[in-house]
């Protein structure tokens, strides 16, 4: 099953009203319970807090976010994609990529008071194995206009050699072959080039390894390649530059992993969505929004006894199910109210990045729709 062949049937929400529910602790939750500075990265005053949102499906495609590019093929990912297209992938990628993410949208991001921004690309942005299409003019682009905008830019890397997950947006779905020495390698070679070429670009956040690397992939592997990864990274980075890594899944498996001071700016990544188990999908609105406001303990377990963590990932996006029966009144309360209940946790962290900015449907994994609507605030400047 794809990572999110749920989502024709998601419904983006959640309700603050999750305190009526009987015995939920919600006061204990956030009275009193902050992480520490230090593993927020707030005591430092050139570290603001990261508020952003995923340019998702700009350089690393996804069927269900962007059907349009897909359109006259039966192609499941972007690797199938070029393949169908032949000759003709890299004028539809080209354009897609002119059209999709404009320098407008990065005024419409830094204008909502927002400060970062999270760009997924592939291993082959900068050098093309057939059949994909490199696209590292635009992350040239990207960039640029991150620091026209006074914003920053975590250079993520969501799809690796082999497959880090098996999902469509690593690239190709199928199999999860990364683990081979062959594509571990690679993938260390690519990130070198990535800090090589853009390590000391003013708007460079940070490089995110690995993007949700399954949680079957054995541990020592991916901790040995995390290691690597920072030891070939490093040198080339400006000191303020991040290194992030995903939990895999895993989010209570890092502890005294990466620790200063044999290693410096490391951040720990956290996708938290409540939609994909069978688990999630019985849920109630009111059960969602508790399970929701629960998950502070774990990411406070993560700053405390890990590393600085950013919510590199979340939406809206809940089963349809979990609205079955309720007025549009309620399912508009349920949807802001689950909006809400996310940012309380994820303030207290190191930040956050909304899946995604922006896709063709009208959804609650819309950033922009989300925030027209007024399921998010209009300004998130603090």
């Amino acid at each position: 099953m794809q990572r999110r062949d749920f989502l024709k049937n998601a419904l983006g929400g959640a309700l603050a009203l999750a305190a009526a529910r009987p015995g939920l602790a919600f006061a204990q939750n956030f009275a009193n319970t902050p992480a520490s500075t230090a593993q927020t990265g707030n005591d430092n005053p050139g570290l603001a807090k990261l508020r952003g949102v995923n340019l998702g499906a700009w350089l690393v495609l996804e069927r269900w976010m962007v059907p349009d590019v897909y359109r006259d093929t039966n192609a499941q990912d972007e690797y199938s994609l070029c393949l169908a297209l032949g000759d003709q992938a890299k004028a539809r990628l080209d354009h897609h990529r002119e059209t999709f993410i404009t320098a407008d949208d990065f005024r419409w991001i830094k204008d909502r008071g927002l400060n970062a921004v999270r760009l997924p690309v592939g291993y082959w942005a900068l050098e093309a194995p057939k059949p994909y299409v490199e696209c590292s003019r635009f992350i040239d682009f990207a960039l640029e206009q991150a620091h026209k905008n006074g914003l920053k830019l975590l250079l993520d890397l969501h799809g690796a050699p082999g497959s880090q997950n098996g999902w469509d947006h690593s690239g190709r779905s199928g199999p999860i072959n990364w683990p081979k020495p062959e594509n571990v390698q690679e993938t260390l070679r690519v990130l070198e080039s990535f800090a090589q070429k853009y390590g000391n670009h003013p708007a460079l956040l940070g490089i995110e390894l690995l993007n949700e690397p399954r949680d079957v992939v054995p541990l020592e592997i991916l901790q040995q390649f995390y290691q690597d990864a920072y030891a070939r990274l490093r040198k080339h980075l400006d000191p303020a530059v991040a290194i992030v890594f995903h939990d895999s899944f895993r989010p209570l498996a890092w502890k005294k992993f990466m620790q200063e001071p044999a290693f410096s700016h490391v951040i720990l990544d956290t996708h938290l969505y409540q939609c994909f188990s069978e688990a999630d999908k019985l849920r109630t609105a009111q059960e969602q929004l508790a399970f929701a406001i629960n998950r502070k303990t774990t990411l406070d377990e993560m700053q405390r006894e890990e590393l600085p963590t950013i919510v590199g990932e979340w939406s809206l996006g809940l089963p349809g199910r979990t609205t079955d029966g309720l007025s549009p009144l309620q399912v508009a309360a349920v949807t802001r109210g689950y909006g809400d209940v996310q940012l309380l946790n994820y303030e207290s962290t190191r930040g956050w990045f909304f899946w995604s900015y922006k896709l063709e449907d009208a959804s609650g994994w819309n950033f922009r729709y989300c925030v027209e609507r007024g399921w998010l605030p209009a300004n998130f400047a603090a």
